[in-house]
């Protein structure tokens, strides 16, 4: 691999990506796909911190929505991101690729309680690092979780994977004129309401000037392209000079 632009990242990945060509649940091959790539990338010495969402399993926002109590659901949702964290932690090791699983809700049978000092360790050992159960608390999303764990293991950059190639002014699979960013300031996302993350996490982005990088997750080597810097998908950010 070329020279390294980011040295420690972490990627946000969606539940749906789990999913793969299924409504919901887990696909093995789905899995396997892009555990590849990012076991590729954390062989060449980049250290990766990864959240998963919850969605393929379980969306806590949606469950409150028709009448359960929020708190409950959303802590449905968080024990559903720690299924997914266990078996991307079972595709990554069959890769040879080390793992650790740092959930934010104690669970000490299936992972370690998530402390920034352990998962910093766990990164300088060349551990690939799984932060589940979100934030550990309700009303946050796992957008808002990769925002914090980027910030507190100072990663370089939120990598956020996707099934679309970039930022859009609208949702490119329903709008045929829809126009692709190649660059956009935290602010225009919030302004225009662009669903790139969640407002709380881009605010907790914007205030740590933390870039993120949006691609498309299903395109091969594209997790490796970023990490060399190279200028695909878009790049949120704080103004030009960054």
């Amino acid at each position: 691999m070329d020279k390294l632009h980011y040295s420690r990242v972490m990627i946000k990945l969606s539940g749906e990506a789990l999913a793969g060509d299924q409504q919901f649940g887990i696909e093995p091959a789905a899995i396997n796909k892009f555990c590849r790539e990012i076991a590729a990338v954390a062989k060449t010495g980049v250290q990766v911190a990864l959240v998963i969402g919850g969605g393929n399993i379980f969306r806590g926002l949606s469950a409150s929505a028709k009448g359960m109590d929020r708190s409950s659901a959303d802590y449905m949702g968080m024990l559903a991101t720690v299924m997914n964290a266990l078996a991307v932690q079972d595709a990554l090791e069959k890769l040879d690729c080390d793992t650790r699983v740092l959930s934010a809700i104690p669970m000490q049978a299936v992972a370690e309680p998530y402390i920034r000092r352990r998962a910093i360790r766990h990164l300088e050992k060349g551990r690939v690092v799984i932060c589940a159960a979100g934030t550990g608390n309700p009303f946050f999303t796992t957008d808002t979780a990769a925002a914090l764990r980027a910030m507190e293991l100072k990663a370089e950059a939120i990598i956020k994977a996707t099934k679309v190639d970039g930022v859009y002014d609208k949702d490119p699979m329903k709008h045929s004129d829809a126009v692709k960013f190649e660059s956009i300031t935290y602010i225009e996302t919030l302004e225009k309401r662009i669903g790139v993350m969640d407002s709380t996490a881009i605010s907790l982005a914007m205030d740590n000037n933390l870039p993120i990088i949006v691609f498309n997750l299903f395109e091969e080597g594209n997790i490796s392209r970023v990490v060399r810097g190279e200028k695909i998908g878009t790049i949120v950010h704080g103004g030009k000079n960054d």
